[in-house]
């Protein structure tokens, strides 16, 4: 088979960023925002805010891509620009927790929305088993890869469509949480509107995720951008029209808290029945998130196991260039975490720990020279700087709220400090 056969366009490109972003975050966080903040403006700005921060990351991340054209992502961008430590890092957290809890998340959640139908099938090793499922899948070619991440990404956006025409078709339904008053103007002056901050941008995690497979791509200058924008773009959209749905079909005590908000606000609508199956195709869609997660996370421990010796035994490809053990790698990862801590906790420590490093990295284009032959990011640097502002600004109060689950992410950025210098011995 051809090099050029085994890349692929825009289309199959955006459909990774569009499923690495579409996962368990805008199904589930909802609940947590409305312990804290209740108007619709305060909840439709928290949504638009986290889509303008993912859009400015996209512009970013489409210059530094177009700069490089070397997989591997944040790693190549800060070893690059910035020390060949500060990859590492953020490799190390790609490999650990970065990619490996949404991972876990992910198979967590289907087994939570499956488990109704039956209670002993449906565990944990039922989520372990299609992580490892996917990634056999993923271990055979690029070609192969593209295919079905295309497919669960069209069966994932076809759902979300469904679900937002169903939404609005029908009325809001008698008690519901919609509330349009002034009270937004105090409310997004609280502490827990960073937070919830927190989980809008866990929500929106994969908006980087093209870039880190550049040399898949045919053609990166004009078709690493458009798959980048284009998709962070629809998503957006998306997300701040589902949250006016599920808003519109169930009452903010319902909501409040509550991981399951979809499921809640469609039993509403069409009774437990209705629910039931709304369950069943957030599980359905979640495989489309593995698979995205599982095929760009791979490229960043291989890109990091080619020039760290600690890690030599992961930059191995296949005949067809697929860098098997390191997805393995990550796979295997994924099932400790499927097996370890909580939903909520596992999301807010890999939150943090990814809103930290990747601040970094868009601080990066700060350092960058421009070039001529690559994509240029509008209002640079001013995007950046507002990027990073509001970063510090989330990153501040969750140390504040969330000190556990902070210092937990704090801890892993840590060990990989410490396993980059132990190399070295």
């Amino acid at each position: 088979m051809s090099k050029i056969s085994q890349k692929i366009g825009w289309k199959t490109a955006a459909a990774i960023v569009i499923s690495n972003m579409i996962g368990t975050g805008v199904f589930t966080s909802l609940g947590f925002q409305l312990a804290d903040v209740q108007n619709s403006w305060s909840i439709i700005l928290l949504w638009t805010i986290g889509g303008m921060l993912a859009l400015i990351g996209a512009f970013t991340y489409a210059e530094l891509g177009t700069h490089f054209k070397e997989s591997g992502g944040d790693y190549i961008f800060l070893s690059r620009i910035i020390h060949p430590f500060a990859g590492y890092l953020y490799a190390w957290i790609s490999l650990t927790i970065g990619f490996a809890a949404p991972i876990a998340i992910s198979a967590m959640a289907m087994t939570h929305y499956l488990g109704p139908i039956n209670e002993s099938i449906f565990t944990d090793w039922f989520g372990i088993g299609i992580i490892i499922l996917i990634t056999a899948v993923h271990s055979v070619s690029v070609g192969q890869s593209g295919r079905f991440q295309a497919i669960s990404t069209v069966v994932k956006l076809a759902f979300v469509l469904a679900l937002i025409g169903l939404g609005f078709y029908y009325a809001p339904s008698e008690v519901n949480s919609l509330n349009f008053d002034n009270s937004w103007q105090s409310e997004i002056l609280l502490p827990g509107f960073a937070i919830s901050l927190i989980y809008v941008t866990y929500a929106y995690t994969g908006w980087n995720s093209a870039a880190y497979i550049v040399d898949e791509i045919e053609d990166p200058r004009n078709n690493l951008p458009k798959a980048l924008l284009i998709g962070t773009a629809i998503v957006m959209i998306l997300y701040i029209v589902l949250q006016l749905v599920f808003l519109r079909h169930a009452g903010v005590d319902d909501l409040a808290g509550n991981v399951e908000v979809a499921d809640i606000a469609f039993t509403k609508l069409f009774g437990r029945s209705g629910g039931f199956w709304v369950s069943v195709f957030i599980a359905l869609q979640l495989v489309a998130t593995i698979s995205g997660y599982l095929w760009v996370g791979s490229r960043i421990t291989f890109a990091m196991a080619k020039e760290n010796p600690l890690w030599k035994i992961l930059a191995c490809k296949n005949a067809n260039g697929i860098p098997v053990r390191a997805l393995w790698a990550q796979a295997i990862i994924s099932i400790l975490l499927t097996m370890t801590g909580t939903f909520e906790q596992v999301m807010l420590y890999a939150s943090f720990a990814l809103q930290l490093m990747g601040t970094l990295t868009i601080g990066s284009l700060l350092l960058l020279k421009r070039s001529g032959n690559t994509f240029t990011s509008p209002l640079r640097p001013y995007l950046q700087i507002i990027y990073i502002v509001f970063s510090i600004w989330v990153l501040g109060f969750m140390l504040y709220g969330q000190p556990y689950e902070s210092f937990i992410g704090l801890a892993f950025v840590a060990v990989g400090g410490i396993t980059y210098f132990l190399q070295s011995k």
